[in-house]
């Protein structure tokens, strides 16, 4: 999946500026999508000259004027021809991993760092991704949303991000468990 894309889906809900598409990605999409500002606005400036967005700048006093972006009818088919498309699977990299993999006795302790803030990260994250529920659902209950909102997508794909932070925060739980029984069992 290209940025592009992101981008392209992110725009679903109307016209932003890029300073709030990057806030936006960073509160709703950054469970499965990360893009810094500057890959953000390189992104923007090329699918304005692709034709899948529109900008207009906006003046603004004793602010820099603002640059607002909305899909074009080009950039809705591009959209839907990418969410038509058969999905790739999803690929992992993960520095922990290889770090935990390549571990032995005497690396606890800074493996179990890394795991420590890990968990510290997910459990940040998972905080962040609740408040951001009660948000969208704003008093109602989980299938009143379901059955009354316009654009179910976000929702989900926030659920998914839950999901996938209360895991990290379980198995880094786990693995430090383990790391400190071992380490306390070879001081025996």
């Amino acid at each position: 999946m290209a940025l592009r894309n992101a981008v392209l889906a992110a725009l679903l809900d109307g016209e932003s500026s890029g300073y709030d598409l990057a806030k936006g990605f960073d509160a709703s999409v950054a469970n499965f999508w990360m893009a810094t500002p500057q890959q953000l606005y390189r992104e923007l400036d090329r699918m304005a000259i692709d034709g899948l967005i529109t900008t207009r700048v906006v003046q603004q006093e004793r602010r820099p004027n603002k640059r607002l972006h909305a899909l074009t009818p080009a950039g809705r088919a591009a959209l839907h021809e990418f969410i038509a498309a058969p999905s790739k699977p999803t690929a992992i990299r993960d520095e922990l991993m290889v770090k935990v993999q390549a571990m032995t006795i005497e690396d606890n302790p800074e493996v179990r760092t890394s795991v420590a803030g890990f968990a510290e990260r997910a459990t940040a994250k998972l905080a962040r991704y609740e408040r951001l529920r009660l948000r969208l659902l704003d008093g109602r209950s989980e299938q009143a949303f379901l059955s009354e909102a316009e654009r179910i997508g976000p929702y989900l794909t926030l659920l998914r991000g839950i999901a996938f932070e209360q895991e990290n925060v379980r198995w880094a739980q786990f693995a430090l468990t383990v790391i400190d029984t071992r380490a306390a069992s070879q001081l025996e």
